[in-house]
C-alpha cells in the first residue's frame, strides 16, 4: 500500500489510519480524551488494516486488537504520556525556511556528535540552537544527533528506543526537532540522525503483539533479532524502510547514521541494508539532495559501502573504530579488551594508509582472523574519531580522554583525527576538554528491567578488569553527572584547546592536501622505536608534511621528507597553544632527510613552500 503507516490527517478533517496486524483478526482505533469513540479498521491483504475517519492533529488513540489489547501506534509520531500512553495525531505541517538547502558533501563533513538530553542544562531540542552559532565558529559541518525515537521516561542513550517514528516527548517532541533542523540549515550545518534497525528497547515494545517483527532464528546482545529474511519480512523491511524516508522527508535529515549493523542478521539475496540504501539514494534523487546513510559495523567488512556494481551495499561511510583503538592505545597504554589488538605505532599508520587496522590478520581479542582488505574504499567513507559515546560512555566510569591523558596528549588526538584523510568526528565537548563524564543513564519504570540493566552493566566491563563501583544507570545522579559545563569554555586552558581545535579545522579547510580526502595522495612513515609518526599529504602543488609524536621523551631524530623549503604552520607546543617551548625551527630545508628534535606527545605541521 502507498498510504503512509501510522495516522496521516488530510486538511479536509480526515485522517489515514494504516496498521500492520497481521496477528489479529479486528484493529479499531479507540480514541481517548476529548475525541472517546471507537472506528474499526477494513482488513486488507498482507496483514493490514486500513480506515479514513474524521480526526485531527492532537486526537489521541490506541489500536485496540481484536477487542482486547490496547497498544500505542507501532508507526506513532508522537507519544505525549510516554511509551505506555496514547499515541497522538500530530500535524505534519511546518513553515521550513531552507528552500534552498541541499546538503553537503560527504568529504566536507566534520562531524559533532551529540547527545541532547546532556548537552544542555534544559536537555532539549530547542537549547541546543543557542550553541549552533559556537559550532559554526569551531568549524563544524555536521550536528549528529543520538537517537531522538521515543524511549521509556526522561532520561537514556536512545538505543532504547520503541517507537521508531515518534520524535522523544521529554526533548521537545516533533515541531521542536524541526526547529532544530531548521536552525542548523539556517547556518549550513548539515543533521545527522542515528537510527537503530537492529533492535527496539524492551520497555514499551508492543511490536509482538502486532505481528512478526521478530525472530527466534538469531539473537543480538538485546534480544531477539528483528525479522528481516524470514515469513513476512517483506512488510518488516518495509516499516524501517518507510522510517529512513520519513526523516529525510518529513525532517529533512541529511545523513542516517545505522547503530551496529552487525546486529542486523539477514541471509536474504537482497539484503535489507543494500534495499535501505537503493532506497534513500532513490529518494535523494528525488528531492534534490545529498542524503547519507552511514553504518556502524565492527566487522571489517568493506562489502557494506562497496558500491553495488562490485557486490557491496552501497552505503555510503561507515564508523572506523580501528583508528581510535589504535590511538587510544598509544595515547593510555591500555590493554584490556578488544584494547590487546592494538598498541604499535605500526597499527596507526595501517589505519591511515588503509582505513582498517584488521584486514584479516588474527586477532588476540576475537581469537581468529578478522576483517578483509577496504581496497575499494575511498578515505572519504571512514568516519574517524578520538572519541564518541560508546568509547566514552562503555567504559566504566564514563571517563572521557581528558581525565585519562594531559593536556599535550589531547593536542595530539586533536591533530591525528582532524589532519587524517577521513572524514572526522568530534564527541560533544571534547574541542573544550570537557571534564563531566558521559555515563550510561536509563529511567525504567519495570523493576526486574532495572536489576537486568544494573547486572548486565557490571559483566560488561569484566574483559577489561576496571576495578571500583559501576554507575548506577537507573540512579538519576548518574545521568546529571553527564551533563556538559558549557561554562569550561571560559578557563584559559579549555579556551585555550579549543582554539587549538579550531585551528586544526581552518587548515583542514584551507589546505587543499588537507581536504582532499584520498588514500592514494598520502605517504605515512613511522618510527617504531621513536613512536614517531609522519604523514605527507599532497594535491595539486599543496603539499603538507604532518609529524605526530608519542613518544614520552624529547626525541632527535632523522626523518624522511620530500626534498624542498618547508614553513612550520602549527606547532602544539609552543606558548600560545599552552605547549612547554618548541625546538622547531620555523623552517627547514630538506634534501630528502631532515633531522629534528621532537618534544613529547607533540604534534606539529609544515607546508611546503618551495622545491
Amino acid at each position: 500500500m502507498n498510504t503512509p503507516l501510522g495516522a496521516m490527517c488530510e486538511s479536509d478533517g480526515r485522517c489515514h489510519f494504516l496498521v500492520w496486524a497481521p496477528y489479529a483478526e479486528k484493529v479499531e482505533v479507540s480514541f481517548v480524551g476529548p475525541q472517546m469513540g471507537i472506528v474499526p479498521l477494513e482488513k486488507r491483504d498482507r496483514g493490514y488494516h486500513h480506515v479514513v475517519t474524521s480526526a485531527n492533529p492532537g486526537a489521541r488513540y490506541y489500536y485496540r486488537l481484536d477487542g482486547d489489547k490496547q497498544r500505542p501506534d507501532p508507526a506513532s509520531r508522537f507519544q505525549p504520556l510516554g511509551v505506555h500512553g496514547p499515541s497522538e495525531i500530530v500535524d505534519s505541517r511546518f513553515n521550513w525556511r531552507d528552500d534552498d538547502w541541499q546538503g553537503t558533501p560527504l568529504e566536507d563533513y566534520v562531524i559533532y556528535e551529540l547527545h541532547v538530553g546532556t548537552f544542555t542544562p534544559q536537555g532539549t531540542f530547542d537549547a541546543v540552537i543557542d550553541y549552533l552559532d559556537d559550532l559554526k565558529r569551531l568549524g563544524i559541518t555536521a550536528v549528529e544527533l543520538m537517537p531522538v525515537a521515543q524511549f521509556p521516561g526522561s532520561r537514556n542513550w536512545g538505543y532504547d528506543g520503541t517507537y521508531p517514528f515518534a520524535v522523544q516527548n521529554s526533548y521537545g517532541g516533533p515541531r521542536d526537532l524541526k526547529a532544530l533542523i531548521d536552525a542548523c540549515h539556517e547556518r549550513s550545518l548539515a543533521v545527522v540522525l542515528d537510527v537503530v534497525y537492529n533492535h527496539l528497547g524492551p520497555e514499551g515494545n508492543y511490536l509482538a503483539d502486532f505481528g512478526p517483527y521478530f525472530t527466534d532464528r538469531y539473537r543480538t546482545p538485546w534480544g531477539k533479532a528483528i525479522n528481516f529474511d524470514n515469513a513476512h519480512s517483506d512488510e518488516v523491511r518495509r516499516f524501517f524502510i518507510d522510517n529512513a524516508l520519513y526523516w529525510v522527508t518529513e525532517f529533512h535529515i541529511d545523513a542516517l547514521r545505522l547503530d551496529a549493523i552487525h546486529a542486523i542478521f539477514d541471509q536474504s539475496a537482497f539484503p535489507f541494508l543494500e534495499e535501505l540504501g537503493v532506497a534513500v539514494r532513490e529518494h535523494a534523487e528525488r528531492l534534490h539532495r545529498k542524503i547519507q546513510v552511514i553504518p556502524e559495523s565492527d566487522l571489517n567488512d568493506p562489502r557494506v559501502v562497496t558500491k553495488r556494481e562490485f557486490g557491496g551495499f552501497g552505503l555510503d561511510a561507515q564508523w572506523n573504530d580501528d583508528l581510535h583503538h589504535a590511538l587510544h592505545t598509544l595515547l593510555t597504554h591500555e590493554t584490556s579488551g578488544y584494547y590487546q589488538d592494538f598498541g604499535a605505532l605500526h597499527d596507526l599508520a595501517t589505519a591511515f594508509r588503509e582505513g582498517y587496522v584488521y584486514s584479516g590478520e588474527y586477532s588476540a581479542y576475537r581469537q581468529r582472523r578478522h576483517g578483509r582488505p577496504p581496497t575499494r574504499l575511498d578515505a572519504q567513507q571512514f568516519v574517524v574519531f578520538a572519541q564518541n559515546h560508546d568509547q566514552v560512555g562503555n567504559r566504566m566510569l564514563g571517563d572521557r580522554l581528558s581525565q585519562v591523558v594531559d593536556f599535550s596528549a589531547l593536542k595530539l588526538a586533536a591533530g591525528t583525527v582532524l589532519l587524517s584523510p577521513f572524514v572526522p568526528l568530534l564527541f560533544m565537548g571534547e574541542e573544550y576538554g570537557e571534564t563531566a563524564p558521559f555515563q550510561y543513564f536509563v529511567s525504567h519504570s519495570d523493576q526486574d528491567l532495572i536489576a537486568a540493566t544494573r547486572k548486565g552493566r557490571r559483566e560488561e566491563f569484566a574483559a577489561f578488569g576496571w576495578q571500583g563501583e559501576v554507575p548506577d544507570p537507573q540512579d538519576e545522579a548518574t545521568f546529571l553527572r553527564s551533563k556538559l559545563n558549557h561554562e569550561l569554555t571560559h578557563q584559559p586552558q579549555h579556551a585555550m584547546l579549543e582554539e587549538f581545535y579550531r585551528e586544526l579545522i581552518r587548515l583542514r579547510r584551507c589546505h587543499a592536501s588537507l581536504h582532499c580526502l584520498c588514500k592514494e595522495n598520502i605517504e605515512v612513515r613511522g618510527w617504531e622505536a621513536d613512536k614517531v609518526l609522519l604523514l605527507e599529504r599532497w594535491s595539486g602543488e599543496d603539499r603538507i608534511c604532518v609529524i605526530l609524536t608519542f613518544a614520552p621523551v624529547r626525541t632527535l631524530l632523522p626523518l624522511s621528507v620530500s626534498v624542498g623549503r618547508w614553513r612550520k604552520i602549527l606547532d602544539s607546543e609552543e606558548n600560545r597553544w599552552g605547549g612547554g617551548g618548541t625546538n622547531l625551527p620555523d623552517e627547514v630545508e630538506s634534501e630528502g632527510e631532515v633531522r629534528l628534535t621532537l618534544n613529547p606527545q607533540s604534534l606539529a605541521v609544515f607546508v611546503l613552500v618551495e622545491r
